[in-house]
């Protein structure tokens, strides 16, 4: 049995067929790339502009004299450079009182910021790996004191520190910088994730003390954590200004946050001098430090600011 097959009608002459339409299959999106919003980009731009432009402000305002600041665009360069000017006066203002401030800065850091991480590593380790009676009371404990903030306890510290006579040195200023509720917890949380209890356990069963165990395996799995918590408390006690405020009194033992502050209310003052060129200079070389630590130590802050994000 055969089959036929009819031919299609030709065309009338004269005429074109139109050509047959081909049906091109739509891109489909990777699913590992991002889709592609205009809005957020839009608002990340903002919070970009809005982070940027008072850094930006203050690098141009200090390369401008005392008279330059105020006959010259904020946001544009006066016509005579006197950034390193400012630096040199800055540092030689008052017989270089801005050094001492420096170094009194650097004290409250190095003993009240490096003891609260010190702290905060002890106490976060303890928590997470360590049960005990009390531990629940801890947490409330720990939870209740992040959620209070410092401003409300600073009329009972005041008063407790002027009782031990304490008031007006830097112990008064260090003491409470070494208590980090934030830090504790988050110090809390990263141990319980980066230090798996088996390891712990084959270092005790192997002979090692709870000292050695901690110092030779659990240490090291903190670098992250120990990094982010002192970056938090550093930043903290680096840019403290109530605390000193009502706790120093002398200048002598001013940190950079209250000396500034002085050279800004000398214009405010009977007779008193205007140098708002040695406080935006000196602002300046203030916030170096911080910026430095957090690009030299974004890699370990990074990962330690996102342990515990992802669920295994």
């Amino acid at each position: 049995m055969t089959s036929t097959v009819t031919p299609a009608p030709a065309a009338p002459s004269g005429t074109s067929r139109p050509a047959p339409r081909l049906h091109t299959p739509r891109r489909r999106r990777s699913p590992g790339r991002p889709r592609r919003s205009v809005l957020l980009t839009l608002l990340t731009g903002l919070v970009l502009l809005y982070s940027l432009a008072p850094l930006v402000w203050l690098v141009i305002s200090a390369t401008k004299t005392q008279e330059g600041l105020s006959r010259s665009f904020g946001l544009w360069f006066d016509g005579h450079f006197a950034l390193w000017d400012n630096i040199t006066e800055t540092f030689t203002y008052n017989d270089g009182v801005f050094t001492r401030w420096l170094l009194n800065t650097v004290l409250y850091v190095v003993l009240g910021a490096g003891g609260a991480t010190l702290l905060a590593v002890l106490g976060g380790y303890a928590l997470a790996k360590f049960d005990f009676p009390g531990r629940r009371a801890v947490f409330a404990v720990v939870i209740g004191a992040v959620a209070v903030p410092g401003t409300a306890l600073a009329v009972p510290t005041f008063l407790m520190f002027s009782n031990m006579g304490l008031t007006n040195t830097p112990w008064a200023v260090i003491i409470p910088s070494l208590i980090s509720p934030f830090g504790l917890y988050l110090m809390w949380v990263f141990a319980g994730e980066a230090i798996p209890t088996e390891l712990l356990e084959a270092a005790r069963i192997d002979g090692a003390g709870e000292i050695r165990t901690f110092f030779q395996v659990a240490l090291p799995l903190l670098a992250p954590g120990i990094v982010t918590v002192s970056l938090f408390t550093m930043v903290a006690t680096w840019n403290n200004y109530f605390l000193p405020l009502i706790m120093i009194k002398d200048p002598d033992w001013y940190p950079l946050t209250l000396g500034l502050n002085s050279w800004n209310a000398q214009a405010a003052t009977a007779g008193g001098q205007p140098v708002f060129n040695l406080v935006i200079t000196g602002s300046l070389i203030t916030i170096l430090p911080l910026i430095a630590a957090f690009l030299l130590l974004q890699k370990y802050w990074q990962s330690g600011l996102a342990a515990g994000s992802v669920k295994e």
